[in-house]
């Protein structure tokens, strides 16, 4: 001890009287951080060094805000999903426990009112320890802030490898924290430096900061902390895994009397309040956080895609890294366009679709508002976890795209074929010629062979249905689901009995085969494998529904029929802030008014509506008590069924089927769905009914009057076909 005492006292007579108190406090610390190393045999000289080099120091501590949870909410506030990489919440000092501060002062620095940053006594009493043998450290609470704040640095700008613990300082580092702390001390009150190191600091792999530790072992908040759990938490922080009362209880259980032993000794508590404390069993109520999409408490596919837009989207950072660093640290809270009041009766339909379903088929719902774009809800009957309860587990949204146009992915299974429900856009086509919907076309015929004279201006129309010309590469004629259809009708009839010949009809008697494209692109329709890729409509294939289109796309696509004519990118995010208020933005509503005539999607609508009432409409049992338009679709092998339908405020596609598969391979035939059997599943038969009682629980809390009637007169007298008894299908 007499070695140390001569080494203090030649500092303080080189320093001066004013610089003496910093000076010796400089170097106790380079002592205590090197466990009194043995000391050089020049004092004065190694005083005048330590002088130096702590002159040379920032005394200017920069505060980043430490890393705090990010939410995604629904459009209401109501959360559904929390992300982050280190589980912390900021509360102020009034929302934490007077137990809880008192527990971490008297057992971490009982002085801590006291001093000026650095404790000169504890320093001194942590100098004579060492000495004889033992160790103690010597930091003040202000300097263990400093450490952190440092370190929380570090790690905000990706670099936390260079992390410094407290076993691994330097001399050098604790000569910084030293100076830091004495420069916070003067530019911040006691009882902002106690919150934020609460706020901060670390008590197990799980839980930063007093708030998310006062959840994650007692499931309480910080404000409602008992004696005994204060003193508990305040003895985690010298020891988080080796103090953690979930492995180690009966170390805990130690340590937290010895904190409240320290309490006492303090003046904190009572005897009687000490003694019924350490009485007191552990009683833990451990809630371990759940972050990420595959523990939402609503939406969780909804959540995946939001979180993909929020990373692929440059409003959050020039880099896809940027963007996950504040995403994980930000403390955002990311609003939403999903409404629970659909998303609820939306997940509850698509679990009972399927029932048990040890066959894993696939049952999804989407709906989108028109006239903005907004993503109401979106739900499939699938989960992310096994352990989630249901037989069908996979992360990929039956829903979205695999990728957005820019090529960065959306978590999609890249759409499924739509069959039928493509019909509308050769419909929309015609409709944009002037043609009435009520003109008679020849859907007698079945053979459109290579040679074909399509009027096209925008390239060749490929594919050919001809039963002469199998050899050539042509398919055989074209087929209609059932017979007694191979007539003259008129493209409405053609429309709701879902026949393909009348398409075809319809198409051949197009001014120009493009319009059919145009139609396509006007509406939004695109492959699902995104990319921007277009739908090939100069395939003749594809005007049946034969490539893969998601089921946002094919929603918001009827969404234009039902918005007379406006087209609006789908839009999930509205906003993005952080807990200091600022703003990053959210996705701007784009919409585009006459994407189609209005008049086409009025007539559009009219004619949609007659599937409901007079086609594969009448095969679904439940009705939608509200003025609706719908069309069926299936694809070749009954594995892709859907029906897309909309009222005036919200547009639904409903699908069930195998979203991942649709050859042969696995077809939709003879097969036992939630306990029936179906000899073949179509578009009326269970995505119809799933589509029909999700509408009816939600369609009232959106416009739902009659739809604006058409007003262009037709401009010829059609020829009215031969009536048919309805045969339903598609």
């Amino acid at each position: 001890m007499s070695s140390v005492r001569r080494v203090l006292s030649t500092v303080a007579a080189l320093c001066g009287r004013l610089l003496a108190f910093v000076c010796v406090s400089a170097v106790v610390g380079a002592l205590a951080a090197g466990l009194l190393v043995p000391l050089v045999s020049s004092a004065g000289t190694a005083a005048s060094g330590s002088v130096q080099f702590f002159e040379s120091l920032p005394s200017e501590l920069t505060i980043t805000p430490p890393g705090q949870v990010s939410r995604i909410v629904a459009s209401d506030g109501s959360q559904i999903a929390t992300l982050f990489s280190e589980n912390r919440t900021d509360v102020t000092l009034k929302q934490i426990a007077p137990t809880m501060r008192n527990a971490i002062v008297a057992i971490e620095d009982y002085r801590f009112y006291e001093h000026g940053g650095i404790d000169p006594v504890g320093i001194m009493r942590a100098v004579v320890s060492n000495a004889s043998g033992s160790r103690q450290g010597a930091s003040t609470l202000t300097q263990q802030y400093v450490t952190n704040v440092l370190n929380e640095n570090l790690t905000a700008k990706g670099d936390s490898s260079d992390v410094v613990l407290n076993g691994q300082k330097t001399t050098g580092d604790k000569l910084r924290e030293m100076k830091l702390a004495l420069g916070l001390e003067k530019k911040f009150s006691k009882d902002q430096i106690l919150q934020g190191y609460l706020n901060i600091v670390p008590f197990s792999g799980s839980a930063y900061g007093i708030q998310a530790a006062s959840q994650y072992f007692f499931s309480v908040d910080a404000a409602k902390l008992t004696l005994p759990q204060s003193a508990l938490l305040a003895g985690l922080v010298n020891g988080p895994g080796y103090y953690d009362p979930v492995a180690h209880p009966e170390r805990a259980t130690a340590r937290r009397n010895l904190v409240l032993d320290a309490m006492l000794k303090h003046g904190y508590v009572t005897a009687k309040q000490h003694d019924v404390a350490v009485k007191t069993p552990l009683r833990l109520a451990v809630k371990p956080p759940r972050q990420g999409c595959a523990y939402a408490s609503q939406a969780a596919y909804f959540c995946d895609y939001v979180l993909h837009q929020f990373l692929n989207s440059p409003l959050y950072g020039s880099t896809s890294e940027e963007r996950l660093r504040l995403l994980q640290r930000g403390g955002l809270t990311i609003k939403t366009t999903l409404d629970p009041r659909l998303q609820s009766p939306a997940q509850h339909q698509v679990d009972a679709t399927t029932g048990a379903n040890p066959d894993k088929w696939g049952a999804s719902l989407v709906s989108v508002q028109p006239g903005t774009g907004r993503i109401l809800a979106m739900a499939q009957n699938s989960r992310m976890l096994a352990k989630q309860g249901s037989g069908f587990v996979t992360t990929y949204n039956f829903n979205v795209d695999k990728t957005d146009p820019a090529g960065l992915p959306l978590g999609g299974v890249g759409g499924m074929q739509p069959g039928s429900t493509m019909k509308p856009v050769t419909l929309a086509a015609w409709l944009s010629e002037g043609k009435s919907p009520d003109q008679v076309v020849d859907a007698s015929r079945r053979v459109y062979p290579m040679n074909y004279p399509w009027k096209s201006t925008c390239g060749p129309v490929t594919g050919a249905y001809n039963d002469a010309q199998t050899s050539l590469g042509a398919a055989g004629n074209l087929q209609n689901d059932e017979d007694g259809f191979y007539r003259p009708m008129s493209v409405r009839q053609g429309i709701y009995y879902s026949i393909n010949t009348a398409t075809f009809a319809s198409a051949a008697g197009l001014n120009d085969f493009c319009d059919i494209q145009r139609a396509a692109d006007a509406l939004g329709m695109h492959n699902g494998a995104g990319k921007g890729q277009k739908l090939g409509l100069n395939t003749l294939g594809n005007l049946l529904g034969g490539e893969n289109v998601a089921p946002l796309t094919m929603a918001n696509a009827f969404a234009t029929f039902a918005g007379n004519g406006t087209y609006c990118v789908p839009l999930s995010i509205t906003g993005v802030s952080d807990r200091q208020g600022k703003s990053y933005g959210g996705q701007a509503t784009s919409c585009k008014a006459g994407a189609i005539q209005p008049e086409v999607a009025k007539r559009a609508s009219n004619v949609l509506q007659d599937v409901l009432s007079k086609g594969s409409g009448l095969l679904i049992p439940d009705k939608v008590k509200a003025p609706a338009a719908a069309k069926t679709g299936t694809n070749q092998y009954n594995n892709q069924t859907w029906i897309v339908g909309y009222t005036r405020g919200l547009a639904t596609a409903s699908f069930f089927g195998d979203p991942f598969n649709a050859s042969e391979r696995r077809q939709g035939q003879n097969v036992t769905i939630n306990g029936k059997f179906y000899r073949s599943v179509d578009g009326a038969y269970i995505a119809g009914p799933q589509w029909a009682r999700y509408m009816q629980q939600v369609t009232g809390f959106y416009p739902h009057g009659a739809f604006d009637p058409p007003t262009v007169p037709k401009k010829a007298t059609p020829k009215k076909a031969p009536a048919t008894k309805p045969k339903t299908k598609r």
